[in-house]
C-alpha cells in the first residue's frame, strides 16, 4: 500500500472517525456513525482505496 492520504485530509480524516465513533459510544447517534471507522483507519493509513480509482492523491511524497 502506498500512502495517497496526507496533510490536511489525513487530520480531518482522524478527527472525522474519532467524532463518528465517540457519537456511537455515547449512543447519541444513529448506528450509521460506527461507519466513522473507515475515515479513522483511512487517515491512520494514510491509504484510502477509493482514491487509487479515482486518480486522486493528497499525499505530497511521490
Amino acid at each position: 500500500m502506498k500512502a495517497n492520504v496526507g496533510g490536511i485530509d489525513r487530520i480531518l480524516r482522524i478527527v472525522a472517525g474519532l467524532v463518528l465513533i465517540g457519537l456511537a459510544v455515547a449512543g447519541v447517534g444513529a448506528p450509521w456513525t460506527w461507519i466513522g471507522v473507515v475515515p479513522l483507519l483511512t487517515g491512520v493509513f494514510s491509504f484510502c482505496p477509493f482514491y487509487p480509482l479515482l486518480g486522486l492523491n493528497s499525499c505530497p511524497m511521490k
